[in-house]
């Protein structure tokens, strides 16, 4: 599993940056990111946000819970909306730089090997059809049937 102190450490190589200079940049005490990437301190709330926003990753990937770096307002920009006229929004993909890759290490995280349990993926597969088949989540279907039915 991948800890907070290797993203941390990761995302601060990948941009190239000191200890001293993510701290300055953070507004955190010169040493506070070697306290963080040695495990002798762990940051706060406030600044595991500050930290995730400054590498424009999810808190869940900072934390090393998600081998995902997309930010959840990326995704949740792309959700339905009754004010949108026509169609139902999508996410655009958006182009990255690739990233240098650090060697694999035979560690994934924690949400990684919950999507290789079959058990998880059934539960994953209820818990969505149930919410679908409720009156809110037909209503839902509904007006997306509708909207691309009246955008052709």
């Amino acid at each position: 599993m991948v800890t907070m102190a290797q993203r941390i450490e990761e995302l601060r190589t990948e941009r190239g940056l000191s200890r001293p200079g993510l701290a300055a940049a953070l507004g955190l005490p010169k040493n506070a990111i070697e306290k963080f990437e040695t495990g002798r301190q762990s940051p706060t709330k406030e600044q595991v946000q500050a930290l995730a926003d400054y590498f424009a990753v999810s808190v869940f990937y900072l934390r090393g819970e998600s081998g995902d770096r997309t930010r959840q307002d990326a995704w949740l920009d792309a959700a339905y909306s009754d004010t949108d006229a026509g169609h139902v929004p999508m996410a655009a993909p958006k182009r990255k730089e690739p990233q240098p890759q650090a060697a694999p290490t035979g560690q994934g995280t924690i949400f990684d090997s919950f999507l290789k349990s079959k058990q998880f993926r059934d539960l994953v597969r209820e818990t969505v059809t149930e919410v679908l088949r409720s009156p809110e989540g037909q209503a839902l279907v509904a007006k997306a049937v509708q909207r691309e039915l009246n955008r052709r």
